[in-house]
């Protein structure tokens, strides 16, 4: 019996990456990397006003070129295997579309306009859209709709987003019929229903962005979003009611998709996921183990038994939805606006002079300038880390807050901004680096301690992303703060074989998620163990971390 094959498709927010992976024991057989162009070229975006947009065509781009990638060079008996493929994507990143599906960025009047665009996922400009939306929950007298979204609706979310847009665009307002999420888009572009009313939305984005519940029939009711805003009149019906967990297929690639692709036409496609829920899965998670994807963001994610979850809320996360992660468990999922971004934040601030420097130094050719700023941006991270590990324990330490892109959970707030507290004239950018990466550690902290304050157990801590894979300073860090080991998958692309596994229980090569996780998972490659003197004298800096958090919220608000 020939071996069967699947494909994981990963949008990231720079880019997409495609791996086709053997079933019978998760090898990838092929990858291949997409940078998003216009992305690339920073369209569409606004740094100043948080403002982070992408437009369709990189990501139907990076499919095809990804998929394609990926496949070069397989032999015929690889490819006349492949059975399924699932895709994962950022979010909440909805776009605005037209009553046959098409994003509204796709006609020609739309092309450069930034509020056509998919709204991605660190996209901050509904700060002020997403508060009234947490003061109405709470105030217009029916079902508080965000209660099973950590009882905080965040600026990140897809709801806060559809009203930023409309109430700022009247002509995108007016062109949409719908809206919808790219983790949905992309599996009915493949299939070829993008018709709204009927194209398969995903459990994972519908529970834990939109406000989606079982117990209110689907989506928030119709008179609390006129109340909102009558111009979300009648949306609601150009939506969805059901949702569709990671295990479902929504049907085959189209005649043009697998020709297009050069893949066999009954491959099955999907429904589609969050990068990070589906980068869980990937992680080999299991009931109480927390997932921690930590790249520009983090992402941590629990799943716990349905009869053992019963109705606990858990306050202040991104939600607690019936198979979100993994079908059949409630999925809880938490994590921190800004990791990763804030080292590389503080790497851009020391590049400056560097850049500025060079680039008025008339002796230098362009050819080393451009070498000169190239190697030192891709050294800074691993130089500043290595003199900050040098620095010992018990000199007096900075205190900073990880708040440089608001803060996701615990209880999310937008409008919070970061801090550095105690600085002198010694405070050189290896010591403020330390206390950069310390509060993120902290600031994952604030989140475990949540979860167990609300009677959810954490039995063990697994890492994946970009972070955990290269930073061996920052790990060590955060299993101090913590005061808990952290395993690290062992593989590079943990999103994208989280997406191959649920792409072969989707073509039914392997029955359940877990039984695709058995056969199909790496396991881990290294193990950080907490220095227990260390995590002593880290107790008591988080402590000062939290009064320093608390003395910037209450003069914020």
């Amino acid at each position: 019996m020939s071996k069967k094959y699947v494909i994981g498709i990963d949008y990231g927010t720079d880019s997409v990456r495609s791996v086709v992976v053997d079933t019978s024991n998760g090898e990838i057989a092929g990858s291949s990397v997409f940078d998003y162009p216009r992305w690339k070229k920073g369209l569409y975006c606004d740094l100043s006003e948080n403002r982070f947009r992408q437009h369709p065509l990189d990501y139907i781009e990076g499919l095809e070129n990804s998929v394609k990638g990926a496949l070069k060079g397989l032999s015929r008996e690889i490819l006349s295997n492949i059975a399924g493929n699932t895709i994962d994507t950022t979010g909440s990143t909805p776009v605005a579309d037209d009553k046959e599906g098409v994003p509204v960025s796709m006609k020609p009047e739309f092309e450069n306009d930034p509020d056509a665009m998919f709204v991605l996922w660190k996209d901050h400009t509904a700060v002020k859209e997403a508060a009234e939306i947490n003061d109405l929950a709470r105030s217009w007298g029916g079902v508080d709709f965000t209660k099973f979204e950590g009882g905080i609706y965040s600026s990140e979310w897809f709801w806060a987003k559809i009203l930023h847009v409309i109430r700022n665009n009247e002509k995108v307002w007016e062109n949409a019929w719908s809206w919808v999420e790219h983790c949905d888009w992309i599996p009915a572009l493949l299939t070829g229903n993008t018709d709204p009313l009927t194209l398969i939305r995903g459990r994972c984005s519908a529970g834990h962005k939109a406000m989606w519940h079982e117990d209110f029939n689907g989506l928030p009711d119709e008179k609390f979003l006129v109340k909102l805003d009558p111009k979300l009149a009648g949306l609601r019906e150009h939506l969805f009611s059901k949702t569709y967990t990671c295990d479902v297929p929504v049907g085959t690639l189209t005649k043009e998709w697998s020709e297009k692709l050069g893949l066999p036409g009954n491959v099955k496609v999907g429904a589609g996921a969050f990068d990070a829920h589906l980068g869980a899965v990937g992680g080999e998670i299991k009931p109480y183990q927390l997932v921690k994807v930590m790249g520009t963001s983090t992402c941590d994610m629990l799943v716990s038994p349905l009869e053992e979850a019963g109705n606990k809320l858990v306050a202040g996360i991104c939600g607690q939805v019936d198979g979100s992660i993994v079908p059949g468990m409630l999925g809880l999922e938490a994590g921190q606006s800004a990791f990763g971004d804030i080292y590389a934040w503080f790497s851009r601030l020391l590049l400056w002079t560097v850049d500025e420097i060079i680039s008025k130094m008339e002796w230098l050719d362009n050819k080393t300038r451009e070498r000169i700023s190239r190697e030192t941006a891709d050294r800074i991270i691993a130089e500043l880390s290595k003199q900050a590990e040098q620095i010992t324990d018990d000199e007096t330490a900075l205190v900073a807050l990880d708040w440089l892109n608001g803060r996701r959970t615990p209880d999310a707030n937008q409008a919070l901004k970061g801090a550095i507290a105690g600085l002198s004239l010694g405070s050189d950018a290896p010591r403020i680096f330390k206390s950069l990466v310390e509060a993120t550690a902290f600031g994952s902290k604030m989140i475990n301690e949540r979860f167990i304050s609300e009677g959810v157990r954490i039995d063990g801590v697994i890492a994946i992303g970009g972070v955990a894979k290269k930073n061996p300073y920052v790990m060590q860090i955060v299993s101090d703060v913590l005061n808990m080991p952290i395993k690290v998958a062992r593989s590079d692309q943990t999103c994208a074989l989280g997406s191959a596994m649920a792409a072969a229980v989707v073509a039914g090569i392997h029955k359940d998620i877990p039984a695709a996780q058995k056969a199909m998972g790496g396991g881990f490659e290294k193990e950080y163990k907490p220095d227990p003197a260390r995590a002593k004298k880290y107790e008591e800096l988080f402590g000062k971390y939290k009064k320093l958090g608390s003395f910037i919220e209450n003069q914020l608000t």
